[in-house]
């Protein structure tokens, strides 16, 4: 392969390199920042020997290469366009141009929780193998493995131990991402987050039988009553806390000399923030997030039907416009609320959908580059990862995109109706079952026989239709 020539043919299909605004790399893309992205000859990228698929999200233009090669192009592509190497934030920072408001909000909440991602779905594969060892049904009837073989019970004790603690100190986490990421210290953040924790104060799950009970302990505050509770497993107070702290220290920052800096700016900012924290900001956001859970909980009571078709269906589509991120924060506030969530199931499934529509493709396409790329990119989704599968191979064809959606939709709605729970998020595609209840694996096996089946048999036989009809 001529990397020259095919950084050259790249070049010219984005529009040359007048539309270049910034561009780096990733281990398989080429990540852009393009001034107009109607500019993009998509026929003609598509063409290109190297590249496998291109796909615009949050503002970039990502042309999927493949790991090895794309490193090469990209030396090349640089010194075609002459643009200077960037880093991913720069390109991040300058892809913002084209977001619209509602966009930028979508993208803030990536950015904050796309960093501590491993964490949760590494506590959730945990949770996962804590299950099998305790789960009554799975290996024994009516009796699990740590009931037959006691000297497993401590093992997995500490499993869960190491599972629950991402989740038991979720501010924590999400305090410093969030900090970081509206440009406040994120130490001060995993403080501010960890203090919302904090042992001294009630725990969040123990607080409506405290409440009930009349033992919630208070602080007098300038004559007011505040509540002693913390906020595990919440979502909101830390996010608006961590805005809040970023703003007063940024405040601060300004007009404090540096060589004053460590004594005034850090302790001023906790402590102001703190105060706001404990007597507005937990109360209010704390309210909202029950709210906001119990009016996803209300609807799929009432329509689970309905409710899985809908997000089962169209789970895929919030993908391509990145708004999939948003119901992690509704994830993991479901999880703190009722000790689990029914959404997540469906995002599994709808990956294994993906991945079963791009296999179709490949046994029915005669075309040996996209029989690659079809191969690499299923077997990827039914691991969880669904980009190279829905981009690179579906949205380029349509209808496997929408034979997916269709299989995804039916079984949401199944696996809904059934009310399948994951205590945690976990890992994506046909592993996610070890995420899964061990009592609702069953149905979700079913459910997963759906995504294998549906997309995979539409895709193959809406293909070959269409190629008997372009030999005739």
């Amino acid at each position: 392969m001529d990397i020259r020539k095919q950084a050259e043919e790249i070049v010219h299909a984005i529009g040359g390199k007048e539309n270049i605004s910034a561009a780096t790399h990733c281990v398989t893309r080429l990540r852009l920042a393009l001034n107009d992205e109607s500019k993009v000859d998509q026929e003609a990228l598509e063409q290109i020997e190297s590249v496998k698929g291109s796909f615009s999200t949050n503002g970039q233009f990502q042309i999927v290469i493949g790991q090895g090669t794309v490193n090469k192009v990209y030396k090349e592509f640089v010194v075609i366009t002459g643009v200077g190497e960037s880093s991913k934030d720069e390109v991040k920072k300058a892809a913002e141009q084209n977001l619209n408001p509602i966009q930028r909000a979508v993208k803030t909440l990536a950015d904050i929780f796309i960093p501590i991602l491993p964490a949760i779905v590494t506590a959730g594969l945990l949770m996962g193998i804590n299950n099998l060892l305790t789960g009554a049904g799975i290996f024994y009837n009516d009796a699990s493995i740590i009931d037959k073989h006691p000297q497993w019970a401590d093992i997995a004790g500490i499993i869960n131990l190491i599972a629950n603690t991402a989740f038991v100190f979720l501010p924590g986490l999400i305090g410093w991402s969030a900090a970081k990421r509206f440009g406040g210290s994120e130490l001060l953040g995993i403080v501010l987050g960890l203090m919302l924790v904090h042992p001294d104060l009630l725990n969040a799950w123990g607080y409506a039988e405290a409440q009930k009970e009349g033992d919630v302990d208070t602080w007098n505050f300038l004559g007011l009553e505040i509540e002693k509770v913390g906020y595990q497993g919440q979502v909101l107070p830390v996010l608006v806390a961590a805005f809040v702290l970023a703003k007063v220290e940024q405040f601060l920052t300004k007009r404090v000399s540096d060589g004053f800096h460590l004594l005034v700016v850090p302790p001023i900012t906790l402590l102001l923030t703190g105060f706001i924290t404990f007597v507005a900001i937990g109360p209010i956001t704390f309210a909202i997030g029950n709210f906001l859970t119990d009016g996803f909980v209300s609807i799929f009571d009432a329509v689970p039907a309905i409710g899985g078709l809908i997000y089962g269906g169209l789970y895929a589509p919030l993908v391509i416009t990145g708004m999939h991120h948003t119901f992690l924060a509704v994830d993991l506030q479901l999880i703190s609320a009722i000790g689990g969530t029914f959404l997540w199931p469906m995002v599994a499934l709808s990956n294994i959908a993906q991945g079963s529509a791009a296999f179709a493709m490949m046994l029915a396409t005669k075309d040996e580059k996209l029989k690659g790329l079809a191969l690499t990119s299923s077997i990827s989704a039914w691991l969880g990862i669904t980009e190279p599968a829905m981009f690179g191979v579906n949205l380029r064809y349509r209808y496997p995109f929408f034979a997916a959606m269709i299989g995804s939709a039916i079984a949401g709605v199944t696996i809904t109706i059934a009310g399948v729970m994951a205590p945690s998020i976990g890992v994506g595609g046909i592993p996610a079952f070890f995420s899964i209840l061990n009592e609702f694996w069953p149905i979700f096996f079913v459910g997963m026989a759906i995504v294998l089946i549906v997309p995979f048999g539409l895709t193959f036989l809406i293909a070959k239709f269409k190629m008997r009809q372009e030999a005739q």
